[in-house]
Protein backbone atom coordinates (compact mmCIF):
# COMPACT_ATOMS: atom_id res chain seq x y z
CA UNK A 1 0.00 0.00 0.00
CA UNK A 2 1.19 3.52 -1.21
CA UNK A 3 1.07 6.54 1.17
CA UNK A 4 -1.10 8.95 -0.33
CA UNK A 5 -0.49 11.56 2.13
CA UNK A 6 2.30 14.21 2.39
CA UNK A 7 3.73 14.56 5.70
CA UNK A 8 2.83 11.62 8.10
CA UNK A 9 -0.26 9.76 7.52
CA UNK A 10 -2.26 11.54 10.59
CA UNK A 11 -2.08 14.49 8.20
CA UNK A 12 -4.04 13.18 6.18
CA UNK A 13 -4.27 15.13 3.10
CA UNK A 14 -2.88 15.70 -0.61
CA UNK A 15 -4.60 18.64 -1.22
CA UNK A 16 -4.12 22.35 0.87
CA UNK A 17 -7.51 22.63 2.61
CA UNK A 18 -8.77 19.40 3.67
CA UNK A 19 -11.28 16.92 2.61
CA UNK A 20 -14.00 19.78 0.90
CA UNK A 21 -11.00 21.13 -1.06
CA UNK A 22 -9.40 17.76 -3.00
CA UNK A 23 -13.98 17.02 -3.32
CA UNK A 24 -14.21 20.02 -5.08
CA UNK A 25 -10.88 19.43 -7.66
CA UNK A 26 -12.26 16.82 -8.58
CA UNK A 27 -15.44 17.57 -9.08
CA UNK A 28 -14.36 20.48 -11.24
CA UNK A 29 -11.57 18.05 -13.18
CA UNK A 30 -14.09 15.38 -14.27
CA UNK A 31 -17.20 17.99 -14.98
CA UNK A 32 -14.40 19.57 -17.49
CA UNK A 33 -13.23 16.13 -18.66
CA UNK A 34 -16.69 14.83 -19.79
CA UNK A 35 -17.74 18.36 -21.13
CA UNK A 36 -18.00 16.77 -24.55
CA UNK A 37 -20.30 14.09 -23.84
CA UNK A 38 -22.55 15.52 -20.96
CA UNK A 39 -23.58 19.14 -20.76
CA UNK A 40 -25.47 18.31 -17.60
CA UNK A 41 -23.80 18.74 -13.98
CA UNK A 42 -22.21 15.70 -12.63
CA UNK A 43 -24.14 14.32 -9.59
CA UNK A 44 -21.17 14.11 -6.66
CA UNK A 45 -21.42 11.77 -3.55
CA UNK A 46 -19.69 12.12 -1.20
CA UNK A 47 -17.75 9.75 1.24
CA UNK A 48 -17.09 9.80 4.73
CA UNK A 49 -14.26 12.45 6.25
CA UNK A 50 -12.26 9.05 8.17
CA UNK A 51 -12.91 5.26 8.77
CA UNK A 52 -14.22 4.82 5.46
CA UNK A 53 -11.98 1.79 4.11
CA UNK A 54 -12.82 -1.78 5.04
CA UNK A 55 -9.94 -3.06 3.13
CA UNK A 56 -6.33 -1.85 3.72
CA UNK A 57 -3.10 -3.21 3.20
CA UNK A 58 -0.04 -2.64 5.49
CA UNK A 59 4.12 -3.39 5.35
CA UNK A 60 5.48 -4.69 8.79
CA UNK A 61 8.72 -3.13 9.38
CA UNK A 62 11.73 -4.23 11.77
CA UNK A 63 13.58 -2.01 13.35
CA UNK A 64 16.17 -3.30 15.68
CA UNK A 65 14.21 -5.30 18.14
CA UNK A 66 10.40 -3.12 17.30
CA UNK A 67 8.26 -4.07 14.35
CA UNK A 68 5.46 -1.38 13.01
CA UNK A 69 2.82 -0.89 10.76
CA UNK A 70 4.38 0.78 7.35
CA UNK A 71 3.38 1.87 3.67
CA UNK A 72 5.69 3.44 0.53
CA UNK A 73 5.94 6.97 0.17
CA UNK A 74 4.16 8.09 -2.17
CA UNK A 75 7.35 8.69 -4.59
CA UNK A 76 8.91 5.46 -3.53
CA UNK A 77 11.22 7.13 -1.82
CA UNK A 78 11.26 4.98 1.59
CA UNK A 79 8.41 4.31 3.36
CA UNK A 80 6.26 6.23 6.25
CA UNK A 81 5.92 4.08 10.17
CA UNK A 82 2.09 4.40 10.77
CA UNK A 83 1.09 4.87 14.35
CA UNK A 84 -2.54 4.99 13.60
CA UNK A 85 -4.05 5.39 10.45
CA UNK A 86 -7.56 7.29 10.24
CA UNK A 87 -8.74 6.47 6.71
CA UNK A 88 -8.95 2.88 7.86
CA UNK A 89 -12.80 1.52 9.36
CA UNK A 90 -13.46 1.48 12.98
CA UNK A 91 -13.13 -1.89 13.42
CA UNK A 92 -9.45 -1.89 12.10
CA UNK A 93 -8.31 1.32 13.27
CA UNK A 94 -9.17 0.07 17.28
CA UNK A 95 -7.56 -3.67 16.17
CA UNK A 96 -4.60 -2.49 15.05
CA UNK A 97 -2.35 -1.51 18.16
CA UNK A 98 -3.98 -4.41 19.86
CA UNK A 99 -3.11 -6.78 17.11
CA UNK A 100 0.62 -5.30 17.04
CA UNK A 101 1.09 -5.98 20.37
CA UNK A 102 -0.05 -9.27 20.52
CA UNK A 103 2.45 -10.38 18.00
CA UNK A 104 4.89 -8.87 19.74
CA UNK A 105 3.95 -10.26 23.16
CA UNK A 106 3.47 -13.90 21.77
CA UNK A 107 6.88 -13.33 19.17
CA UNK A 108 5.33 -14.47 15.67
CA UNK A 109 7.02 -11.66 14.37
CA UNK A 110 10.05 -13.44 12.87
CA UNK A 111 9.78 -12.72 8.73
CA UNK A 112 6.32 -11.38 9.27
CA UNK A 113 6.26 -8.80 6.39
CA UNK A 114 2.33 -7.35 5.93
CA UNK A 115 -0.80 -7.65 7.50
CA UNK A 116 -4.08 -6.94 5.21
CA UNK A 117 -7.09 -6.33 7.02
CA UNK A 118 -10.97 -7.03 5.67
CA UNK A 119 -13.83 -6.34 7.94
CA UNK A 120 -17.19 -5.09 7.54
CA UNK A 121 -19.60 -2.13 8.62
CA UNK A 122 -20.63 -4.35 11.76
CA UNK A 123 -17.12 -5.62 12.96
CA UNK A 124 -16.53 -8.57 11.75
CA UNK A 125 -12.82 -8.58 10.85
CA UNK A 126 -10.19 -10.62 8.89
CA UNK A 127 -6.38 -10.49 9.07
CA UNK A 128 -4.43 -12.33 6.77
CA UNK A 129 -0.25 -12.16 8.41
CA UNK A 130 2.25 -12.08 5.31
CA UNK A 131 5.58 -14.41 6.09
CA UNK A 132 8.90 -14.98 4.58
CA UNK A 133 8.86 -18.74 6.10
CA UNK A 134 6.49 -21.63 6.49
CA UNK A 135 4.44 -21.29 9.53
CA UNK A 136 3.72 -24.72 11.97
CA UNK A 137 1.37 -25.79 14.25
CA UNK A 138 2.96 -23.44 17.11
CA UNK A 139 2.22 -20.84 14.69
CA UNK A 140 -1.47 -22.17 14.49
CA UNK A 141 -1.91 -22.37 18.16
CA UNK A 142 -0.64 -18.84 19.04
CA UNK A 143 -2.58 -17.24 16.73
CA UNK A 144 -5.61 -19.09 17.72
CA UNK A 145 -5.07 -18.35 20.97
CA UNK A 146 -4.64 -14.20 19.64
CA UNK A 147 -8.00 -14.61 17.53
CA UNK A 148 -9.97 -15.68 20.49
CA UNK A 149 -8.63 -12.57 22.57
CA UNK A 150 -8.80 -9.96 19.86
CA UNK A 151 -12.63 -11.57 18.38
CA UNK A 152 -10.86 -11.83 14.82
CA UNK A 153 -10.48 -14.29 12.33
CA UNK A 154 -6.57 -14.76 10.99
CA UNK A 155 -4.79 -16.09 7.90
CA UNK A 156 -1.40 -16.97 8.04
CA UNK A 157 -0.15 -16.68 4.18
CA UNK A 158 3.29 -17.85 3.18
CA UNK A 159 5.16 -19.20 -0.43
CA UNK A 160 2.35 -22.08 -1.56
CA UNK A 161 0.37 -22.18 2.05
CA UNK A 162 -2.59 -20.54 3.82
CA UNK A 163 -3.58 -21.45 7.65
CA UNK A 164 -6.89 -19.93 7.88
CA UNK A 165 -7.95 -19.44 11.94
CA UNK A 166 -12.02 -19.40 12.07
CA UNK A 167 -12.70 -18.30 8.60
CA UNK A 168 -11.42 -16.34 5.42
CA UNK A 169 -14.22 -13.69 4.82
CA UNK A 170 -16.95 -11.64 6.61
CA UNK A 171 -20.17 -11.14 5.82
CA UNK A 172 -20.99 -7.23 4.47
CA UNK A 173 -24.54 -6.15 4.58
CA UNK A 174 -25.88 -2.93 2.59
CA UNK A 175 -28.34 -0.59 2.91
CA UNK A 176 -29.82 0.27 -0.27
CA UNK A 177 -32.88 2.72 -0.24
CA UNK A 178 -33.90 0.80 2.89
CA UNK A 179 -33.52 -2.78 1.46
CA UNK A 180 -30.53 -4.95 2.83
CA UNK A 181 -28.41 -7.08 1.21
CA UNK A 182 -25.89 -9.40 2.37
CA UNK A 183 -22.51 -10.50 0.52
CA UNK A 184 -19.36 -12.34 1.80
CA UNK A 185 -16.54 -10.82 1.20
CA UNK A 186 -13.14 -13.04 0.98
CA UNK A 187 -10.10 -12.06 2.03
CA UNK A 188 -7.70 -11.82 -1.12
CA UNK A 189 -10.16 -11.18 -3.30
CA UNK A 190 -11.62 -7.99 -5.03
CA UNK A 191 -14.45 -6.40 -2.82
CA UNK A 192 -15.67 -2.45 -2.81
CA UNK A 193 -13.30 -0.81 -0.53
CA UNK A 194 -15.86 2.55 0.97
CA UNK A 195 -18.93 0.58 2.08
CA UNK A 196 -21.11 3.90 2.23
CA UNK A 197 -20.13 4.87 -0.85
CA UNK A 198 -20.81 1.79 -2.50
CA UNK A 199 -24.24 2.09 -1.28
CA UNK A 200 -24.30 5.29 -2.68
CA UNK A 201 -23.06 3.92 -6.17
CA UNK A 202 -25.54 0.40 -6.39
CA UNK A 203 -28.61 3.35 -5.41
CA UNK A 204 -27.78 5.60 -8.08
CA UNK A 205 -27.49 2.58 -10.63
CA UNK A 206 -30.68 1.49 -9.43
CA UNK A 207 -32.16 4.51 -9.91
CA UNK A 208 -30.75 4.82 -13.68
CA UNK A 209 -31.85 1.42 -14.62
CA UNK A 210 -35.09 1.47 -16.67
CA UNK A 211 -38.16 0.36 -15.81
CA UNK A 212 -38.39 -2.76 -17.96
CA UNK A 213 -39.72 -6.51 -18.35
CA UNK A 214 -36.88 -7.83 -20.36
CA UNK A 215 -33.39 -8.70 -19.36
CA UNK A 216 -30.22 -7.45 -18.32
CA UNK A 217 -26.77 -8.91 -19.17
CA UNK A 218 -24.10 -7.35 -16.90
CA UNK A 219 -20.01 -7.82 -17.92
CA UNK A 220 -17.47 -7.92 -15.41
CA UNK A 221 -19.70 -9.06 -12.05
CA UNK A 222 -17.24 -9.72 -9.71
CA UNK A 223 -18.77 -11.56 -6.88
CA UNK A 224 -22.39 -10.07 -7.54
CA UNK A 225 -21.61 -6.26 -5.69
CA UNK A 226 -24.58 -4.99 -8.23
CA UNK A 227 -26.29 -8.27 -10.23
CA UNK A 228 -27.74 -9.32 -7.43
CA UNK A 229 -29.45 -5.93 -6.27
CA UNK A 230 -30.31 -5.49 -10.09
CA UNK A 231 -32.09 -9.12 -9.92
CA UNK A 232 -34.90 -7.47 -8.21
CA UNK A 233 -35.66 -5.27 -11.11
CA UNK A 234 -35.49 -7.24 -14.54
CA UNK A 235 -37.49 -10.45 -15.25
CA UNK A 236 -33.68 -12.00 -15.67
CA UNK A 237 -29.92 -11.52 -15.34
CA UNK A 238 -26.77 -13.01 -17.53
CA UNK A 239 -23.68 -11.91 -16.18
CA UNK A 240 -20.45 -12.47 -17.13
CA UNK A 241 -16.34 -12.81 -14.75
CA UNK A 242 -13.30 -14.38 -15.48
CA UNK A 243 -12.28 -14.64 -11.94
CA UNK A 244 -13.60 -18.11 -10.83
CA UNK A 245 -13.06 -17.27 -7.08
CA UNK A 246 -15.33 -14.19 -7.77
CA UNK A 247 -18.12 -16.71 -9.93
CA UNK A 248 -17.98 -18.71 -6.85
CA UNK A 249 -18.33 -15.86 -4.71
CA UNK A 250 -21.40 -14.56 -6.62
CA UNK A 251 -23.13 -18.24 -6.29
CA UNK A 252 -22.81 -17.95 -2.51
CA UNK A 253 -23.97 -14.40 -2.47
CA UNK A 254 -26.30 -15.17 -4.85
CA UNK A 255 -28.44 -17.87 -2.41
CA UNK A 256 -27.00 -15.57 0.62
CA UNK A 257 -30.22 -13.37 -0.68
CA UNK A 258 -32.06 -16.04 -1.74
CA UNK A 259 -32.21 -14.55 -5.60
CA UNK A 260 -33.17 -16.84 -8.33
CA UNK A 261 -33.08 -15.19 -11.53
CA UNK A 262 -29.28 -15.42 -12.25
CA UNK A 263 -27.06 -17.06 -14.01
CA UNK A 264 -23.15 -16.75 -13.78
CA UNK A 265 -21.14 -17.29 -16.43
CA UNK A 266 -17.03 -17.60 -15.95
CA UNK A 267 -15.80 -16.46 -18.92
CA UNK A 268 -13.66 -13.87 -20.07
CA UNK A 269 -15.89 -10.74 -22.64
CA UNK A 270 -13.81 -11.85 -25.44
CA UNK A 271 -15.36 -15.23 -25.42
CA UNK A 272 -18.62 -14.29 -24.18
CA UNK A 273 -19.08 -12.24 -27.59
CA UNK A 274 -17.47 -15.27 -29.68
CA UNK A 275 -20.36 -17.35 -27.97
CA UNK A 276 -23.25 -15.35 -28.58
CA UNK A 277 -21.98 -14.91 -32.50
CA UNK A 278 -21.70 -18.36 -33.12
CA UNK A 279 -17.73 -18.26 -33.16
CA UNK A 280 -16.49 -20.72 -30.84
CA UNK A 281 -18.68 -22.99 -28.50
CA UNK A 282 -17.83 -23.40 -24.74
CA UNK A 283 -18.64 -26.08 -22.20
CA UNK A 284 -19.59 -23.44 -19.27
CA UNK A 285 -22.83 -22.22 -21.86
CA UNK A 286 -23.93 -25.71 -22.47
CA UNK A 287 -26.68 -25.03 -19.96
CA UNK A 288 -27.53 -21.76 -20.73
CA UNK A 289 -30.55 -20.67 -23.32
CA UNK A 290 -29.39 -17.58 -24.56
CA UNK A 291 -32.85 -17.72 -26.85
CA UNK A 292 -34.40 -17.29 -23.99
CA UNK A 293 -33.15 -14.29 -22.68
CA UNK A 294 -35.06 -10.56 -24.29
CA UNK A 295 -31.92 -8.30 -23.40
CA UNK A 296 -31.98 -4.65 -23.78
CA UNK A 297 -29.98 -3.22 -21.07
CA UNK A 298 -26.10 -3.97 -20.32
CA UNK A 299 -24.09 -2.92 -17.60
CA UNK A 300 -20.50 -2.85 -16.91
CA UNK A 301 -18.10 -2.38 -14.18
CA UNK A 302 -14.35 -2.78 -16.30
CA UNK A 303 -11.08 -2.60 -14.64
CA UNK A 304 -8.99 0.14 -14.67
CA UNK A 305 -8.04 -0.50 -18.21
CA UNK A 306 -11.99 0.03 -19.45
CA UNK A 307 -13.07 -1.79 -22.30
CA UNK A 308 -11.51 -1.87 -25.91
CA UNK A 309 -13.44 -1.14 -29.01
CA UNK A 310 -14.46 -4.10 -29.37
CA UNK A 311 -16.60 -4.54 -26.18
CA UNK A 312 -17.62 -0.80 -26.37
CA UNK A 313 -19.04 -1.85 -29.93
CA UNK A 314 -20.33 -4.77 -28.76
CA UNK A 315 -21.93 -2.74 -25.73
CA UNK A 316 -23.40 -0.29 -28.38
CA UNK A 317 -26.02 -3.15 -29.84
CA UNK A 318 -27.94 -2.55 -26.52
CA UNK A 319 -30.91 0.51 -25.96
CA UNK A 320 -29.25 0.91 -22.36
CA UNK A 321 -25.57 1.14 -21.26
CA UNK A 322 -25.12 1.80 -17.38
CA UNK A 323 -21.00 1.81 -17.08
CA UNK A 324 -19.14 2.19 -13.99
CA UNK A 325 -15.88 2.93 -14.01
CA UNK A 326 -12.68 3.44 -11.67
CA UNK A 327 -10.89 5.50 -14.05
CA UNK A 328 -11.88 8.47 -15.74
CA UNK A 329 -9.47 8.50 -17.75
CA UNK A 330 -10.21 5.05 -19.65
CA UNK A 331 -14.00 6.31 -19.22
CA UNK A 332 -13.42 9.41 -21.19
CA UNK A 333 -11.76 7.19 -23.84
CA UNK A 334 -14.52 4.71 -23.85
CA UNK A 335 -17.22 7.42 -24.47
CA UNK A 336 -15.53 8.03 -27.86
CA UNK A 337 -16.44 5.02 -28.78
CA UNK A 338 -20.35 4.94 -27.13
CA UNK A 339 -21.12 8.27 -27.97
CA UNK A 340 -21.26 7.54 -31.69
CA UNK A 341 -24.70 5.97 -31.10
CA UNK A 342 -25.79 6.33 -27.67
CA UNK A 343 -26.38 9.87 -25.28
CA UNK A 344 -25.24 10.16 -22.04
CA UNK A 345 -28.67 10.81 -20.25
CA UNK A 346 -26.90 10.96 -17.05
CA UNK A 347 -23.72 10.94 -14.80
CA UNK A 348 -22.08 10.67 -10.89
CA UNK A 349 -19.09 10.68 -9.75
CA UNK A 350 -18.48 8.89 -6.39
CA UNK A 351 -16.01 9.56 -3.93
CA UNK A 352 -14.76 6.04 -3.41
CA UNK A 353 -11.32 7.05 -3.04
CA UNK A 354 -10.81 10.61 -0.31
CA UNK A 355 -7.92 12.15 -0.21
CA UNK A 356 -6.38 10.39 -3.54
CA UNK A 357 -6.26 11.21 -7.42
CA UNK A 358 -8.54 8.67 -7.90
CA UNK A 359 -12.59 9.41 -8.68
CA UNK A 360 -15.48 6.41 -9.37
CA UNK A 361 -17.49 7.29 -12.19
CA UNK A 362 -21.22 6.42 -13.33
CA UNK A 363 -22.77 7.18 -16.53
CA UNK A 364 -26.15 6.35 -18.11
CA UNK A 365 -26.44 5.98 -21.70
CA UNK A 366 -29.23 5.90 -23.77
CA UNK A 367 -29.63 4.74 -27.45
CA UNK A 368 -29.71 8.45 -29.93
CA UNK A 369 -33.51 8.54 -30.59
CA UNK A 370 -35.19 6.40 -28.77
CA UNK A 371 -37.33 7.67 -25.26
CA UNK A 372 -35.67 7.60 -21.90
Amino acid sequence: MDCEYFGECGACRVYEGGYEHQLSLKADINQERFRPYYDGSISLFRSPESHYRSRSEFKIWHTDDDIHYAMNRIDKNGVVLIDECPQVSEPIFALMPKLLDAIKKHDIGFKLFGADFLSSTRGETVVSLLYHRKLDEQWREIAQSIASELGIYIIGRSRGQKLVVGQDYVTEHLDVDGSEFRFNYIENSFTQPNSKVNEQMVSWALKNLPKTKSDLLELYCGAGNFTIPFSLKFRKVLATEISKSSINAAKANMALNGVENIEFIRMSVEEFVQALEGVREFNRMRDIDIDSYDIKTIFVDPPRSGMDVATCEFASRYDNILYISCNPETLARDLDTLCKTHSVADMALFDQFPYTHHAEMGVRLIRKGSIS
